[in-house]
């Protein structure tokens, strides 16, 4: 018996009640994506009730080439998130059982953004000076900082929108060993402020012409109390991470990891586990629709990875046996045609496929931790302080 939980990185459907709030009014991922690229071919997302979710929101957008499906094969439905903030750790920390308010910090995104202390500790701590020191995408200050980072040696340090410290150095300046002693370092200095991550941003190539790697790694903040992982962990049921799945969660709760660095990795990563593995949780976060598109806000890339990702699912399903479990949704919205380039704060949608069941309306979930308390019903564990199984056997 297996159940596995698949995270869409930054794929929401639609602006949250409280969006306004965070700047992210009319804010909708999936269906502005679609709209961008006249129509997405989603066949298998739409057989499991993808397009059947806009109508569920209060002002919801259809999803162009993605029509409501008479009978779906999946339960759907869509999430509100209730923690304070939009960030990928929020998300994901909901989705496993927990509540975070108040948020995680967020450092100013003006110069200097970090607190003199704090920086002047650092420094000292890895005997090597910070540039920076402000809010940027990340490519673009590699590529504003990078010839100087290479004469100097110092560290690029900078934040944006989400609870972040991020480090980049090229990997010629700085090895890895050493840049991810660094990262530590921020780790321990940044734990008194509660802030969600740090985050190791490894980087090669000459000016003008940089180019990001696939070392990145993120120094989560520690959870506060056991999160549905641990629990599954703790009572002997495995717990198996893919993607960047056992750097969110402080590599607590998880039985055996891969770490990859892009969807693609992770897909195959997925089908390994499940045929391997006689049961368990699966727990996997496909990373490429924020990372490479969502931030960089290019639909047309969001898009095609969506139609990667429906072929990926439509080669998965019938690996299925009819006592397993798949759940699929996503941690915050990334609007790619919206301004800005930081992410969106929206529902999420939420697919369940049971072999042999017929799919219902789940309605709007008032929490993602609904996800974790659903994963407590299908293993048997006590239930968690939160959340509404939505399982249907």
């Amino acid at each position: 018996m297996k159940a596995v939980l698949i995270i869409l990185d930054s794929v929401g459907i639609g602006a949250a009640p409280d969006a306004a709030a965070y700047g992210d009014e009319g804010a909708a991922t999936v269906p502005h994506c679609a709209a961008a690229v006249g129509g997405l071919r989603l066949p298998t997302f739409q057989q499991l009730g993808l397009g059947n979710i806009p109508a569920l929101l209060p002002g919801g957008v259809p999803i162009a080439g993605v029509p409501p499906c008479a009978q779906p094969l999946g339960s759907y439905g869509a999430m509100r998130e209730v923690s304070d903030g939009k960030d990928t750790i929020t998300g994901h920390w909901e989705i496993a059982g927990l509540l975070i308010h108040p948020p995680f910090h967020l450092f100013p995104h003006d110069y200097p953004s970090f607190p003199p202390d704090f920086v002047a500790e650092f420094e000292r701590r890895t005997g090597r000076k910070i540039i920076g020191n402000k809010a940027a995408s990340g490519i673009a200050i590699i590529e504003e900082l990078g010839p100087e980072h290479l004469r100097t040696g110092a560290w690029i340090a900078y934040t944006s929108a989400d609870s972040v410290f991020q480090l980049a150095a090229h990997t010629g300046v700085i090895p890895l060993p050493e840049f991810y002693r660094g990262c530590e370092i921020a780790r321990e200095l940044c734990n008194p402020l509660k802030v969600g991550r740090v985050i190791a941003r490894p980087f090669t190539g000459a000016p003008g012409a940089f180019v990001r790697t696939e070392e990145r790694r993120d120094f989560a903040y520690t959870p506060e109390e056991p999160t549905v992982l641990e629990r599954l962990k703790n009572v002997g049921v495995p717990v198996y991470a893919v993607g960047k799945i056992e750097d969110i969660y402080a590599h607590r709760g998880i039985t055996e990891t891969v770490h990859t660095g892009h969807t693609s990795a992770s897909q195959e990563q997925v089908v390994k586990f499940f045929r391997e593995k006689s049961d368990g949780l699966i727990c996997a976060n496909f990373i490429d629709f924020d990372m490479l598109y969502g931030h960089r806000r290019d639909a047309r890339g969001f898009a095609a990875a969506l139609e990667q990702t429906d072929g990926f699912l439509r080669d998965f399903l019938p690996l299925l046996a009819p006592e397993d479990l798949l759940i699929v949704t996503a941690d915050h919205g990334n609007d790619p045609t919206f301004r800005g380039t930081d992410h969106t704060r929206e529902f999420v949608p939420l697919l369940v496929f049971e072999p042999g069941r017929s799919g219902k309306n789940l309605g709007i979930r008032q929490g993602f931790f609904d996800i974790a308390q659903t994963l407590a019903t299908f293993f048997a564990l006590p239930p968690l302080p939160r959340g509404v199984s939505f399982l249907t056997r």
